[in-house]
């Protein structure tokens, strides 16, 4: 079987799945009820950005152009991979959950938090709690990204306009089937596949780091079931992750496996027993507070 993994095979069964899943809901749209539109839509777009993770980090082919190549169009809209690539590149090399350092950070430093106004302060807070983060999430993560971007376009950064520029072509090319060959409203794609895909990806996220006092204390565990796990392609296990960032998607358990009580030990047993703990646990209670307690130290 080494031969087989050391050729990515599991990886490109996940995209001939992922894109052959894609081309035939959307194309049989009409013809299926919305019940099993949403939970196909969101599957197929959360695997999706699931698949450009992997990419990121070098599968299934050791050249980064072919992988922007096979995991770049843009499924979900709304985020260039090439930005996709940088922010997550930072986050890896970054002081974990420091707003100031972690791009991917949730947390909000002090200094900033005493300027923000009460409403964004709810937002803030409902972002901590599963329920909020499914909900309100993607419009929170897409305004982040839009709102910045926005400016550095206005500014005339050569790069960041050619990165947008690229990504409005292939997201015309996205619209043209979907709107013009399959006929789904642009409403209908973003409620139906974009934003519950979207909300998907965020509950593996919610649960990935903290900002404890120790840096190897902040990143989780959360030991899912088969079927979360291969939607995520095992990022769940996301400590051994960062540890290990090179591992293919498919190798993680084993190696989880093999070194579990080490891991947990290191980091502080951080972990969860499944997605239905961490439902449990937050659905509507925060996991912490959103202000960063060491920010920028």
């Amino acid at each position: 079987m080494r031969h087989l993994t050391h050729a990515e095979i599991p990886t490109w069964c996940v995209i001939a799945a992922v894109y052959g899943g894609w081309l035939a809901l959307t194309f049989h749209y009409h013809q299926l009820p919305p019940w099993l539109v949403v939970p196909l839509g969101a599957w197929l777009l959360a695997w999706h950005g699931s698949l450009q993770h992997e990419a990121l980090h070098g599968h299934p082919t050791r050249r980064p152009r072919i992988n922007a190549l096979i995991a770049g169009p843009p499924l979900a809209l709304w985020l260039p991979f090439p930005l996709y690539r940088e922010s997550h590149m930072a986050h890896h090399r970054a002081q974990l959950t420091d707003p100031y350092d972690d791009p991917e950070s949730f947390y909000t430093a002090p200094d900033q938090w005493a300027r923000l106004a009460p409403p964004v302060r709810w937002l803030r807070r409902a972002l901590h709690t599963v329920g909020g983060r499914l909900a309100l999430g993607p419009l929170a993560v897409v305004w982040r990204l839009w709102s910045v971007e926005a400016g550095r376009v206005a500014a005339g950064e050569r790069r960041r306009v050619a990165i947008w520029a690229v990504h409005a072509g292939s997201v015309a090319l996205i619209l043209f089937w979907v709107v013009a060959v399959c006929g789904i409203p642009l409403w209908a794609y973003l409620a139906l596949f974009v934003y519950p895909g979207l909300s998907l990806t965020l509950l593996r996220s919610f649960t990935e780091h903290r900002p404890a006092a120790e840096p190897a204390q902040r990143t989780a565990v959360v030991e899912a079931g088969r079927l979360l796990s291969l939607l995520y392609l095992n990022n769940n296990l996301h400590v051994l992750h960062h540890q290990s960032p090179q591992l293919p998607w498919y190798e993680l358990p084993r190696h989880y496996r093999a070194r579990r009580g080490a891991l947990l030990e290191e980091n502080g047993h951080f972990a969860f027993a499944g997605y239905a703990d961490v439902l449990r646990r937050y659905a509507l209670r925060s996991k912490d507070s959103p202000v960063h307690p060491g920010a920028g130290a």
